[in-house]
């Protein structure tokens, strides 16, 4: 690339931030308490919660990650977008109920399933706090990627501008710049890699060539005969659970109007996410056929959005790839500032944050978590591994103790605290054995087999719990109450109309 055509991108690149920063501002002034900004006063609409949850799930994982996945292992790449479509079609089904109590985060959802357990939110809290800053740390990690390769940027501070970058508008804005620059960023992503997949489709000449120039291997059903049916079934898994136990995921359903809203939202999401899981294998085996024995098959999206069309295609192209990373890493910053302030501190200090002081308290924190992500990011060596193992490690066990919570009554915060664990010591144990590690892809499928049995098998030899759903309830709203949040909340919706005696 030459000169002109780095200050082309990168005055792409300053442009979608102005933007984004703009509409920030716009939003800003409605932000009077601390729940508009980490929650958009709980006031989102159909449009609102699909546009932002889509257009984090076609975020860095699919940009880069599955892209880079195809270019390798041809249309294994399309099982992100299926897994990823089934983990929200399951999320809708299992959890959107959850709107009805009034939640601010997954932690309190978790406490609420164990009796409002402490250990069981402190513990939770620390976990997703973690699994927050390491997705933020990939989506910081995917935008580096682009801004280096496309501008010529140093690598260090190409993390360092797409940190600040999504990190200004969300520091002002709160949650609901969060959904609306996602609005914005998922059209126009749509849009570009609509427009990228059509494109290379005609430069190669159809899946015909596709077919003739990939390796077979690749272009056989799913990519299986080159990823192995073990791992194409792995992969899905734990994207699959990476929308399910992902807090980012849960916020919107805290944040939609409604019940209903969260329900109708996500099912037109997994609805189009599925649809759009064809397009990343086509932009990789093009890449693949174009320019096969690539180093870096993370750069295959930059690559043939820059190499191969017009400056112009690959301007809008760059921006469709940066409001992928950005409109993923704005919601994994506002998610965890959000458990921290909700559930970190007060497992800290007894107490909630004054009321006054969260939005203010909120920016600082989110200062805080953006820097903690960028030192993750520097980690990270690719943006499949560092997600898939991630996942596996932190949130199987996570998703197994809140499926044992809510649907099995003779489940306790003993055999949940066991799952995590669980599923963490197994996920690691295959990251360790290299012949394990070959022969399952990832951890996911182990580690959910793993915390399911520990779960089960302590909660069988450790005591009933004695808290119902209703005491759980009020033992969680009263917390809440001291941020002065949620009061629109009539204390019915906080109160299930059946309890159930745990």
């Amino acid at each position: 690339m030459t000169a002109e055509s780095n200050s082309v991108y990168l005055m792409a690149f300053l442009a979608t931030i102005v933007l984004m920063l703009g509409l920030g501002i716009l939003v800003a002034r409605r932000n009077r308490t601390g729940e508009d900004f980490l929650l958009a006063g709980r006031r989102l609409t159909i449009p609102m919660v699909t546009g932002s949850a889509l257009a984090t799930l076609v975020g860095t994982g699919s940009s880069l990650g599955a892209v880079s996945l195809s270019y390798t292992n041809g249309w294994a790449g399309a099982l992100y977008g299926l897994g990823g479509a089934v983990g929200i079609f399951l999320l809708l089904w299992l959890f959107a109920d959850a709107r009805e109590h009034g939640f601010m985060t997954f932690p309190e959802e978790m406490s609420f399933y164990y009796g409002a357990n402490r250990v069981i939110k402190g513990t939770v809290a620390i976990v997703l706090f973690l699994a927050t800053i390491g997705w933020l740390g990939a989506h910081i990690l995917g935008g580096a990627l682009y801004l280096s390769y496309l501008t010529g940027m140093d690598m260090a501070l190409a993390k360092v501008v797409v940190a600040v970058g999504f990190g200004l508008y969300t520091v002002i804005g709160g949650y609901l710049a969060v959904v609306v620059t996602d609005m914005v960023q998922g059209t126009i992503l749509f849009l570009g890699f609509t427009i990228l997949a059509v494109l290379a489709l005609v430069k190669v000449g159809g899946f015909g060539a596709i077919n003739d120039g990939a390796p077979a291997a690749s272009t056989s059903f799913f990519g299986i005969e080159a990823f192995g049916l073990v791992p194409a079934i792995s992969l899905a898994v734990v994207i699959a659970v990476g929308v399910l136990a992902t807090p980012s995921h849960r916020q919107r359903i805290y944040s939609a109007k409604n019940t209903r809203t969260a329900r109708q939202s996500f099912a037109l999401v997994g609805v189009l996410f599925a649809i759009f899981a064809i397009a990343p294998p086509i932009v990789g085996l093009s890449t693949q056929v174009l320019s096969p024995g690539m180093d870096n098959p993370d750069l295959a999206f930059p690559y043939l959005a820059t190499e191969v069309f017009p400056l112009w295609v690959g301007a809008l192209l760059l921006v469709s790839g940066l409001s992928a990373t950005m409109s993923s890493g704005d919601s994994e910053a506002l998610t965890g500032v959000t458990i921290f302030l909700r559930d970190i501190s007060y497992l800290v200090t007894g107490r909630l944050p004054k009321a006054e002081n969260m939005v203010f308290l909120s920016r600082i924190a989110l200062v805080a978590v953006l820097v903690l992500a960028l030192c993750g990011a520097l980690l990270a060596e690719t943006i499949i591994d560092y997600i898939t193992t991630m996942i596996s490690t932190v949130l199987t066990g996570l998703l197994v103790a809140a499926l044992l919570g809510k649907f099995w009554r003779r489940t306790t915060w003993q055999g949940g605290l066991g799952a995590i664990i669980g599923g963490a010591v197994a996920a690691m144990t295959v990251n360790l054995s290299a012949p394990l590690t070959e022969f399952w892809g990832n951890p996911a499928i182990p580690s959910l087999a793993a915390a399911l049995i520990v779960g089960v098998v302590v909660s069988l030899v450790t005591p009933r719990r004695q808290t119902s759903d209703a005491e759980a309830l009020r033992i969680l709203a009263d917390e809440r109450a001291e941020l002065e949040v949620g009061t629109h909340l009539r204390r019915s919706e906080s109160t299930p109309t059946e309890e159930r005696e745990v």
